[in-house]
């Protein structure tokens, strides 16, 4: 027997779209910056390496750039314009790189830090893909965090 109830489709009005769609972009957005801002410290990082770490932190300063623009192109796509340039945390991870290399070296003894920072930028993809109500964006997202996991596990080693 079905009853009337199981043929009603759930009824969306056009303020709950929008309030999805608010807030799928504001975790887009939120991504964004976290990831730009990691990269920022990373940019320093790079710089202050010891020869021996150096190609670690290009890596994930290159994997940060890429998913940075990534998300750029998803935002643009949306109709959103971002600031390319992160938030105040990214001027906060920069410097907080280069006083560390005044008094230590920027080299595997870095990673617990980086794993930390990392935990943030994998908690803002799970909020965004979370969030996401198209496939193709859903998909991309995953395949980031994907690359972002991968790199942390390549790294796990390294202390």
């Amino acid at each position: 027997l079905v009853t009337r109830r199981e043929h009603m489709m759930p009824l969306h009005t056009a303020k709950e779209e929008m309030l999805n769609y608010g807030e799928h972009v504001d975790t887009l957005i939120a991504l964004h910056h976290r990831t730009v801002d990691a990269l920022a410290g990373y940019a320093k990082m790079v710089e202050k390496a010891e020869p021996s770490f150096r190609p670690v932190a290009e890596e994930f300063r290159s994997l940060h750039t890429t998913q940075a623009q990534r998300m750029e192109h998803i935002l643009a796509d949306l109709g959103e314009e971002i600031d390319p340039d992160g938030t105040f945390m990214g001027t906060v991870n920069a410097a907080v790189v280069s006083v560390r290399a005044m008094f230590d070296a920027i080299d595997e003894g870095v990673m617990g830090n980086i794993r930390n920072g990392e935990d943030s930028v994998l908690g803002a993809f799970d909020d965004a893909i979370a969030a996401s109500p198209d496939p193709t964006t859903t998909a991309a997202l995953i395949d980031m965090r994907s690359a972002l996991t991968s790199l942390l596990d390549r790294t796990r080693l390294l202390d």
